[in-house]
């Protein structure tokens, strides 16, 4: 027997199926939402932000599969961060990623209750992010590498490189909340072996480009780089300009030895942004911040640029060459 359908049973029966899979799609779950929170730009961080898209993975979350990330940029603008914190959180975001220092106090500031995990060169501690690194409590946990306490160990290869050194000078952003502690750190250190200390200071390109003109002047001492976002962010301005007056620097993260940097000394940048996005997965998860140590990222990196050193008419002894995990020839 042959059924005949006419036009308005057919319409009828698509218009339900369609109303059937629209029903199903809003019966779906969400995905979850990161928010990604950044005191600089993805320009020049974009090794850190597929370090953090691999810790996810990691946890079981891949973006755009499972999970969705909203990424807010402060363009080393820090006075930008407490209303992108604050957006991110009216987003209603599972957690937030605060992927510095600056970036995890305005994350802090902006809420009590979304979870956050974040990434500092600091002690979480001192800095009022956690109680305890055991027991955070709270809403917040994260990934310390506490790179901004190595002032004495980076001053001390810049002497052991050049032992007949008598003034060093070191590069600070004062706009950076942990300027202070690192500058006093490197002064103490300073001080302890009768060197001389010249503080040059720079928030902008135009006050980074000011302060090597002035050591230029100065006859171009060694440089010690403090630990900033920003810096990070302009490592290819600082190095050239290092390179285009003859002055060997040290600097705390590999990026810029790799940049064209003599040396740098600090810990695995990546690595804490990975960890930073496995804890971002397991809070997706459903696990709580209170209940996630602080991690401690102890992988450190000695990286020697021999290329620069010729550039700079330096010998390099083999005892430093041998510390070195790794060197750029």
């Amino acid at each position: 027997m042959t059924v005949i359908i006419g036009r308005r049973e057919l319409l009828a029966a698509f218009g339900g199926a369609a109303a059937w899979t629209f029903a199903a799609r809003a019966q779906q779950p969400a995905m979850p939402v990161v928010g990604f929170l950044n005191s600089t730009s993805l320009e020049g961080y974009a090794p850190y932000v597929a370090a953090f898209r691999q810790g996810l993975k990691d946890a079981g979350y891949v973006e755009g599969q499972n999970v969705t990330i909203e990424y807010r940029w402060a363009e080393g603008q820090y006075d930008r961060l407490p209303s992108l914190a604050a957006d991110l959180v009216q987003q209603k975001v599972t957690v937030i990623a605060a992927t510095s220092t600056p970036a995890a106090l305005a994350a802090k500031a902006a809420t009590s209750t979304v979870s956050i995990v974040f990434t500092t060169g600091g002690d979480p501690i001192k800095l009022g992010l956690v109680a305890s690194l055991n027991r955070p409590g709270g809403n917040v946990t994260g990934v310390s590498s506490l790179i901004s306490e190595l002032g004495s160990k980076r001053l001390g290869l810049l002497r052991e490189l050049l032992p007949a050194t008598t003034a060093i000078t070191t590069l600070v952003n004062p706009d950076f909340q942990d300027a202070e502690r690192q500058l006093t750190e490197v002064e103490v250190a300073a001080r302890g072996v009768g060197l001389q200390l010249i503080v040059l200071r720079a928030s902008s390109e135009r006050e980074i480009d000011a302060a090597f003109a002035t050591m230029s002047q100065q006859g171009g001492r060694p440089l010690l780089v403090t630990v900033d976002p920003f810096f990070l962010a302009r490592r290819d301005q600082i190095v050239a300009l290092a390179a285009r007056g003859a002055i060997p620097a040290l600097y705390p993260v590999r990026d810029f030895a790799v940049a064209g940097g003599l040396m740098s000394y600090g810990t695995d940048f990546a690595d804490s942004y990975r960890q930073c996005g496995i804890y971002a997965g397991r809070i997706v998860r459903g696990e709580k911040p209170a209940d996630l140590p602080v991690q401690r990222s102890v992988k450190f990196e000695f990286v020697i640029n021999l290329k620069t050193a010729k550039a700079l008419k330096l010998s390099v002894p083999n005892a430093m060459q041998l510390l070195a995990d790794e060197v750029i020839e």
